[in-house]
């Protein structure tokens, strides 16, 4: 959470998620849904929030450094956020994800989402993955 001297979130520091591949055995979240229009998140920073309330609540918390916020971008109207955690989190919706993952990280306006989506497509299939 903000302070008055220090901002909530440390500046992002592509390098450790740059053209990476992770592998995750059973890796805890919560999970919540944001209402979307066409993909854009309408009420993305009171569900971020209300994560990181429980979270907190909960002293489930990672290392500021080591917490992953993922979105799966499920439909034109909602979207699923997944939040990592330490341990389950009561009145929450706990869930676990297993699997070894291509990552890249892309910086820039959300108009460039096609493109990005293409350069990605097209770094999985070099490394000989679908």
């Amino acid at each position: 959470m903000a302070t008055d001297d220090k901002p909530c979130c440390p500046k992002f520091n592509p390098e450790p998620w740059d053209e990476k591949e992770m592998t995750w055995k059973d890796k805890a979240f919560i999970t919540d849904r944001v209402s979307s229009f066409f993909h854009i998140p309408l009420n993305f920073g009171k569900v971020i929030t209300r994560c990181m309330n429980a979270i907190q609540d909960a002293n489930a918390a990672p290392e500021l450094e080591d917490i992953v916020v993922l979105s799966d971008e499920e439909s034109l109207w909602h979207s699923n956020l997944f939040v990592s955690v330490t341990k389950p989190v009561d009145g929450a919706k706990n869930t676990t994800i297993s699997g070894t993952f291509l990552t890249k990280v892309f910086e820039g306006p959300y108009k460039d989402m096609g493109k990005w989506i293409k350069t990605m497509t097209q770094y999985v299939s070099d490394k000989g993955e679908s």
